[in-house]
């Protein structure tokens, strides 16, 4: 799949900064890029835009005003240098808020909620597939194939079935757990997220992938136990 999209922003660097982004991200297609809301609510309504990427304070027109032009269908990751839109961005119900310098880590993050976004709408079933940053190439990897997922610090371990090593990836659990769908995948540790159809083996409350025991801590253990009662 294919999301089109545009990037509204009044600062050079930083519509050029995103145009690069957009353009080593397979899965997006930049239609569009503008300086100014005025500039884009003249041109986008002839355009078919899935992924708006917008900048909030602008002159004429403030990002959160134009959001509320825009036609429903487009979602909205707000792009800012200050912290305090976060509120105002998600009362208009926009996708997600990077806040500037904006890492490609942090745009690929919201760029795959985007995806998964989509991906929902036209398939209700759920995605299949995820890309994550590893070794400064993008990687997609197929759900299906996904074991479990280790936190360490800033950074998470995936591991597939068709791997000898995992694939180390910057970015947090839980933008790890976010990506996921949840009718899939469990977080059973603060360190740990596993697949649930992948369980196979648990010994003495700890999940058993080949030679890795996996601990379920007491957070957890009770939506744990429950997803045990309904397999049982």
């Amino acid at each position: 799949m294919t999301l089109n999209c545009t990037i509204v922003d009044d600062e050079p660097l930083a519509l050029s900064l995103l145009e690069s982004y957009v353009d080593k991200t397979p899965f997006l297609q930049l239609v569009g890029k503008y300086s100014s809301a005025v500039q884009a609510m003249k041109e986008l309504p002839d355009k078919s835009i899935d992924l708006l990427f917008l900048d909030i304070q602008m002159p004429e027109l403030n990002g959160l005003e134009f959001s509320k032009m825009v036609d429903a269908r487009t979602r909205i990751v707000f792009t800012t240098a200050f912290g305090q839109y976060a509120i105002d961005g998600y009362r208009v119900n926009a996708l997600d808020y990077l806040l500037k310098p904006i890492s490609y880590v942090d745009f690929l993050q919201a760029a795959n909620k985007a995806l998964q976004w989509f991906d929902l709408v036209q398939k209700p079933d759920e995605i299949d597939s995820i890309f994550v940053k590893s070794d400064y190439k993008l990687m997609q990897i197929e759900l299906k194939k996904i074991l479990y997922v280790e936190g360490l610090k800033d950074y998470v371990k995936i591991y597939t079935e068709d791997a000898p090593k995992p694939i180390l990836s910057l970015m947090s659990m839980k933008a790890m757990e976010e990506l996921l769908p949840s009718a899939r995948f469990m977080r059973v540790h603060r360190s740990y997220i596993v697949q649930k159809d992948k369980i196979r083996v648990i010994d003495r409350g700890r999940i058993v992938f080949d030679k890795t025991y996996i601990p379920v801590s007491d957070s957890y253990k009770q939506a744990f136990q429950s997803f045990l009662d309904k397999r049982s």
